[in-house]
This record gives structure tokens, C-alpha cells and sequence, in this order.
């Protein structure tokens, strides 16, 4: 079988996280961050739709990552994503970041809204 090394090209994947912090493109951040194929930037939560309603027209889909463990996010955020036309798919956090890269990979338009682990 032959392996090959995904490219990335002059996007950012998501190189690791721990407890309170993730690392892309090998820049180090904490706490929560929004991380899109134009950039990473910390993320204010779930509290405040508007973060991720500015990805409108730039993004299909956010994978909300949620900590640790599966959590649905807040009804008014989901509501508001739904209206705006954006895909909102809740997960783990390393569930959504193995997601964004792997469709990063293929050069969809996504982004990834994470709460640390």
C-alpha cells in the first residue's frame, strides 16, 4: 500500500490541542478559537452568534467542537446559523478537528468553531 502526505498547500491544519489550547499552522492559541481556511482567531463561545453569522457566504459548514464530550450548542445559535444558511455539525472537539482537516484537504468550505478540551 502506498501512503501519501496530505497537502495543505498555504492553508492551516489543526496540529494538535491539549487542555486549553490548540495549535495551527503551528501558532499556539488558548482557549476557544474559530479557525477557517482564511485564518484562526480566538472564539468569544457559543454565547455570541455573531462571530460565526459573519461567515456567511464564506463557509457551508461549522464543525462545532464541543469539549471533551458530545454537547448539542444553544438552540438560538443553531437557530440563527440555520437561518443564515450555514451547516452547523456538533461533535467532539478531536472529532472536529480531524473533520476540518480532512476537509480542508479537499478544498471545501468549512470552518471549525472549538471549545478546548
Amino acid at each position: 500500500m502506498k501512503l501519501t502526505e496530505v497537502q495543505f498547500g498555504a492553508l492551516k491544519p489543526i496540529d494538535g490541542y491539549g487542555p486549553g489550547f490548540f495549535r495551527v499552522g503551528g501558532e499556539v492559541f488558548q482557549g476557544a478559537v474559530l479557525v477557517t481556511p482564511e485564518g484562526t482567531k480566538p472564539w468569544s463561545g457559543s454565547a455570541d452568534p455573531a462571530e460565526l453569522l459573519a461567515l456567511h457566504g464564506s463557509v457551508d459548514v461549522i464543525f462545532y467542537g464541543a469539549g471533551a464530550d458530545v454537547a448539542h450548542p444553544p438552540k438560538a445559535l443553531r437557530e440563527a446559523l440555520e437561518a443564515a444558511g450555514i451547516g452547523l455539525e456538533p461533535m467532539s472537539t478531536s472529532a472536529a478537528a480531524r473533520a476540518y482537516n480532512v476537509c480542508l484537504s479537499e478544498g471545501r468550505r468549512i470552518a471549525a468553531a472549538l471549545l478546548p478540551v
